[in-house]
């Protein structure tokens, strides 16, 4: 029986084998309860490759091994998601925890001073998340037991502080496998207690991290469904710079679930929408929850353009996009390793090397724990003799094997 060549690709060997099989994606989507085009994106590359768990029910519906999707150089899902951070357990305790009843309540504006340094620290950091794992456990702990002890408009207040801390813990936990359940659980606890605070910012900042959670799950009809409800319902509340800054953040979002799906009309229909939308926002605006602003759209541009397969128009974003005018380091390096996404796809290794390089003095964290700089990385350490050298200084700092 023919067996994949062991060069290509995890999707590329997935189409191989589901095509030796005689099954349809549509099929194989059945039996593993994703759609089509999800399939498809596994495929072509447009998707990471799926956790251990997905790529067994993978395997199984195109009678092969996950061994067979896989070769010796790939781990399932370590190669992809970054390691367990060291601070993990703590934050986990911080949100199992149940406060006495009779213990005092934290003053809310001395909470929201909190949070707000903890999203300074967010940003200016470039190990953001060790910087966040000394400060969530306190910040849970208090704002949880907040939520549980005021009443009345105090506790409305409390909720949406509450809902802001798990915002925040929600991008201490991506990318960590270990956390999967954690981050599912935060995300739902942002919503309940954003729709109980009745907020409409914490109602879109809520909706925003469950859009980002469903698209990455690869639900992205789910995440479409979501990011237009809450959409709608901003769009009667746009009070002040944040709520507009908000509604542009959800613009995005749909634009980006559009083109991972690769529906380029409906992704340009509203990153154009989002563009507007900035151009409204006071000079020097930054919302600190979505790091939605002028500035970013540079950014957006590229993230689509590469999600729709299409390098040159991202590079042209990118050529007018300074890096460093971007405030935020994490979302600075962010907004790099889609730049190396894009050379990538170019297959020009030098200047994919140089940007995830750039990216890696921006926020280590960052892309330690960005599956597409981890998968990057790997295959430049296969790449010309000449790019080698920094493959290999990116891989140590990654904790990926040389």
């Amino acid at each position: 029986m023919q067996h994949a060549q062991p060069d290509l690709t995890v999707g590329e060997k997935l189409k191989f084998y589901r095509q030796r099989s005689g099954k349809s994606r549509t099929v194989v989507a059945g039996l593993v309860g994703r759609s089509a085009e999800w399939v498809k994106a596994v495929e072509n590359g447009r998707l990471l490759p799926p956790r251990l768990p997905m790529l067994n029910r993978l395997a199984t519906a195109v009678n092969v091994t996950v061994a067979d999707l896989l070769d010796n150089t790939e781990a399932p899902g370590e190669a992809f998601d970054g390691p367990s951070h060291t601070g993990l357990a703590e934050v986990r305790s911080a949100m199992n925890t149940f406060s006495v009843p009779d213990a005092p309540a934290p003053p809310l504006e001395h909470l929201a001073d909190r949070l707000a340094t903890a999203w300074r620290v967010r940003h200016g950091s470039p190990d953001h998340r060790t910087a966040l794992a000394r400060l969530l456990p306190g910040l849970l702990r208090d704002a949880q037991h907040a939520a549980r002890v005021h009443d009345g408009a105090q506790r409305r207040r409390a909720l949406a502080l509450l809902t802001e801390v798990y915002i925040l813990t929600q991008m201490y936990l991506a990318y960590q496998l270990p956390a999967a359940d954690l981050l599912w659980r935060s995300i739902d606890r942002a919503m309940l207690a954003a729709q109980e605070s009745g907020d409409p910012r914490a109602i879109a900042g809520a909706t925003w991290a469950h859009v980002q959670a469903h698209r990455e799950s690869g639900d992205w009809d789910a995440a479409m469904r979501i990011n237009l409800d809450g959409l709608a319902l901003v769009e009667r509340h746009l009070a002040d710079a944040e709520l507009v800054s908000l509604s542009g953040a959800l613009r995005f979002e749909a634009a980006f679930t559009a083109a991972r799906t690769g529906e380029a009309g409906t992704a340009l229909r509203f990153l154009d929408e989002a563009g507007r939308v900035a151009d409204r926002l006071p000079q020097g605006h930054y919302q600190p929850w979505t790091s939605f602003s002028r500035v970013i759209m540079g950014a957006h541009a590229v993230t689509v353009a590469v999600e729709l397969r299409q390098p040159g128009e991202a590079l042209r974003a990118a050529h007018r996009t300074a890096a460093a005018s971007i405030p935020s380091r994490p979302r600075r390096a962010r907004h790099l390793v889609e730049v190396a996404r894009a050379h990538h796809l170019r297959r020009d290794h030098g200047a994919t090397a140089d940007a995830l390089t750039h990216a890696f003095a921006s926020a280590p964290e960052t892309v330690r724990y960005n599956g597409y700089a981890r998968r990057m990385t790997l295959d430049l350490l296969e790449g010309p003799t000449q790019v080698r050298p920094a493959a290999q200084q990116l891989a140590v700092g990654l904790g990926l094997p040389t």
